[in-house]
């Protein structure tokens, strides 16, 4: 039975360096570059969502690639879920280019 209360979060949702087509789930505004599964997980908790990490897990678009994936308790839907954190995740990209 599935967790409907859990979403399947991975890194190239966030990966400005994608198109829509493969794999970017969000829009270019918020997009970063080459996001890393562990920025991804701390966006999560961050914003107080419980969250597991498996880092070995392969992005069915790219295959050929172990990029990880985090399972996120889910906020609203999963697109919903997806822009908080790639709002947290952009956030914290330039506060980073700040210091």
């Amino acid at each position: 039975m599935r967790k409907q209360d859990k979403v399947i979060i991975w890194p190239a949702y966030f990966d400005l360096t994608r198109s829509r087509e493969d794999g970017r789930r969000v829009p270019k505004s918020i997009a970063v570059a080459s996001p890393k599964i562990a920025e991804v997980k701390e966006a999560a908790e961050k914003l107080s969502l419980a969250c597991e990490l498996f880092p070995d897990a392969v992005y069915p678009k790219a295959s050929w690639l172990k990029t990880g994936m985090v399972l996120v308790e889910k906020k609203g839907s999963k697109n919903q879920t997806i822009m908080m954190i790639a709002k947290q995740l952009s956030n914290m990209r330039s506060v980073a280019k700040v210091e």
